[in-house]
């Protein structure tokens, strides 16, 4: 084989990987790095609605063949009877490889926002305390949100009022996604967590609250106590002198990235 045949074979194999990588992307931009934004209308306790415009992107872990997660998202509106503009956002971080929430509900009471998300998947519901109700919840406060704890989130507001997730074409076809749209994207969930904001614990095989215990420690995610198996075998990789075993292994507390 000369050396214009063999450039012609790489030139079609590095064809057919861009071809196979457009394809299992093609709702997700290029290799995944691509994003979209929409609007969608939260409804509020009082029959209102707020225009909220959300966005996200995606990267980071993965495996072969699926769509890569949402690696960053953004939310932001103005708040009624202001021309004041809130924003919030979510970024992926090193202890779990993709954005931390869902977003479930926008509420605005006596002119104080509200944000209700849930921890995305089990390593960030681990990250996050394990709540039960399985939520995050965030107060606009001083400028900032800051999480508060259930006993301070109004016991009146129950509604889910965001996309939990959905396909991009539904997204942006339908924006800005009416409330009536929002519940029928979100009807396929069976988690009760889902389907109203509980103000009591639950549980159940596909809630968060089912997830196995785990802590973050040197950078890997173990079993919880002094003595499981995963810190011992991470203790060990610690102690290797494989400085690629090694990496992560600076602290010896449990970590929490929040």
């Amino acid at each position: 084989m000369n050396n214009k045949q063999s450039w012609l074979g790489i030139f079609q194999i590095i064809g057919l990987v861009l071809a196979v990588g457009l394809s299992l992307n093609a709702h997700a931009g290029l290799f995944g790095f691509g994003g979209t934004s929409w609007k969608e209308e939260a409804l509020q306790n009082d029959g209102s609605t707020i225009l909220v415009s959300r966005s996200q992107s995606y990267g980071g872990r993965h495996e072969i063949g699926q769509s890569p997660p949402i690696k960053k998202q953004s939310l932001s509106f103005t708040l009624p009877g202001t021309d004041k503009t809130i924003s919030w956002e979510d970024k992926a971080t090193e202890a779990i490889g993709h954005a931390n929430f869902d977003l479930l509900a926008l509420h605005v009471e006596n002119g104080t926002p509200y944000l209700v998300t849930s921890p995305n998947l089990c390593l960030s519901y681990n990250k996050w305390g394990r709540p039960n109700p399985p939520y995050v919840f965030f107060k606009y406060d001083s400028n900032a949100w800051q999480r508060i704890p259930l006993s301070e989130f109004p016991a009146d507001l129950t509604r889910i009022n965001l996309v939990i997730q959905g396909n991009e074409d539904d997204l942006t076809s339908q924006s800005p996604i009416t409330p009536e749209g929002i519940q029928k994207l979100n009807g396929s969930f069976v988690q009760p967590e889902y389907h109203f904001i509980l103000h009591a614990p639950t549980s159940g095989r596909y809630s968060n609250t089912s997830c196995m215990n785990l802590i973050y420690y040197k950078e890997a995610w173990v079993g919880p106590g002094k003595n499981s198996i995963g810190r011992m075998m991470r203790d060990g990789e610690c102690s290797s002198n494989d400085a690629e075993m090694r990496i992560g292994c600076t602290s010896n507390d449990e970590q929490q990235d929040n």
